[in-house]
């Protein structure tokens, strides 16, 4: 005899959505804080930085700018054995400098301290 048990699967199902969204919330907290390390974010300006894994950072900034034009501008940085892969808007991958990964290591370690305090 075939047994369906509907309730079971349905309620494993709310809660992987449940968790999803618990997730997703806390990603999207952390990205607003991780916003902030580099000062103040300005009025009318979202920055975001956040972290999507441990080898993922991204970087994300909107704002409008003098002709009232919406200007976007995300970066994903990629962690690899051999140095920092970035790429920003659509164009293809690039090692950082040695500078640029300084700053970046220095982001890194203030978002995890934030990390640890605010959430």
């Amino acid at each position: 005899m075939f047994s369906l048990n509907l309730f079971g699967s349905l309620k494993g199902q709310h809660d992987e959505e449940k968790r999803a969204r618990q997730y997703r919330e806390v990603l999207r907290r952390a990205a607003r804080i991780g916003g902030d390390i580099f000062g103040p974010v300005p009025p009318g300006v979202r920055r975001e930085f956040f972290c999507l894994d441990e080898k993922t950072w991204i970087w994300h900034e909107e704002w409008t700018d003098e002709n009232g034009q919406l200007r976007i501008v995300t970066t994903r940085y990629d962690v690899r054995p051999n140095g920092i892969l970035k790429a920003q808007d659509g164009q293809p991958y690039r090692y950082v400098e040695l500078e640029e990964g300084k700053r970046l290591y220095k982001a890194m370690k203030m978002y995890g301290k934030l990390m640890h305090t605010e959430l």
